[in-house]
């Protein structure tokens, strides 16, 4: 049942909420949403391993597309979800007013520090093609929300950290170019937490504690795994499995979107690569922005995780 419909309409270069319009959930249906590059793929290689319970690699748009991605026009998208005979499991980039609530959909929101993120939006940014930055800055010009073309990234990650915390691309919100304000997603999400059809997933609890963060999520599915399989789907869901196996995890993403091989998209796996990158001035606006859009235990969350924290 709808508990709720969208209460707001988000549109950038690659996303558009509107495409979640003519979603008709199946009762145990799972949405994935996160800000880009805070271990949304990793969450959901393991929900994908999970659901068929077995080691296969399976390319993750086709079992597990992504709804609100500018990429693929409605119809076809659809058509695909509505095929699907397995327990689906969408992805989504919006935050949590953007997105349509139900009560038999299960939620799952992955989350990472912000500067550890911005760090990979950078290199994926920079890793892309020529033709898709034509496709981005094509798909700005033509929509009237946002009237122009795809921003230039800058070659340093400092220099992008700055253009991320001050410019924005959505009306309303204070940074986040070219994406949407990272503050307000997570502030957004953290704020409906309790739901009980919501489950938090951190990066950081990942790297720590793969094994008992896949529990947590069999455990919120309701999927009780094959004891018999159990130890190689924790194997398959590692950052260096993923990795090797991102040509046929990602096959879009070498084929049309960035340059070089796979591991641009699974990049370094690791956090905390921001230290002696990003500028103090620019490292003291982020703090402020934390402590402005950030409740305390939202604050110790996104930055070490629940094993840390507690929370949520």
């Amino acid at each position: 049942m709808l508990i709720r419909p969208a209460l707001r309409e988000y549109r950038t270069w690659t996303t558009d909420s509107r495409r979640w319009a003519p979603y008709r959930p199946r009762p145990d249906d799972i949405i994935i949403s996160a800000f880009p590059k805070s271990g949304q793929t990793w969450t959901q290689q393991i929900v994908s391993s999970l659901v068929f319970q077995d080691t296969a690699v399976r390319p993750l748009l086709q079992v597990s597309p992504w709804v609100d991605g500018r990429f693929r026009a409605v119809g076809p998208t659809y058509e695909q979800i509505e095929a699907q005979t397995h327990r689906r499991f969408l992805k989504a980039h919006l935050p949590i007013d953007g997105l349509p609530l139900y009560d038999d959909v299960k939620y799952i929101h992955v989350a990472r520090d912000g500067r550890d993120a911005v760090m990979s939006v950078h290199n994926q940014y920079r890793s892309h093609t020529d033709a898709q930055r034509e496709t981005l800055s094509k798909i700005g010009a033509e929509d009237s929300l946002i009237g122009r073309p795809f921003p230039l990234i800058p070659q340093r990650p400092a220099e992008f950290f700055r253009l991320w915390l001050t410019t924005p691309t959505v009306a309303g919100q204070a940074d986040g170019l070219p994406n949407l304000s990272y503050f307000d997603f997570e502030a957004g999400f953290w704020a409906d937490r309790h739901r009980p059809n919501f489950l938090f997933v951190h990066y950081q609890d990942l790297l720590a504690d793969r094994e008992g963060e896949m529990r947590r999520i069999a455990r919120f599915l309701d999927i009780e795994p094959d004891k018999r399989v159990w130890p190689s789907l924790v194997e398959a869901a590692g950052f260096s499995a993923m990795r090797a196996a991102g040509d046929q995890l990602m096959p879009e993403y070498k084929n049309r979107f960035v340059d070089g091989d796979r591991h641009h998209f699974f990049n370094k796996g690791t956090n905390g690569r921001w230290r002696d990158v990003f500028a103090q001035e620019d490292l003291a606006l982020y703090e402020m922005k934390v402590r402005e859009k950030f409740s305390p235990d939202l604050a110790a969350w996104l930055s070490s995780g629940r094993l840390a924290t507690g929370e949520p």
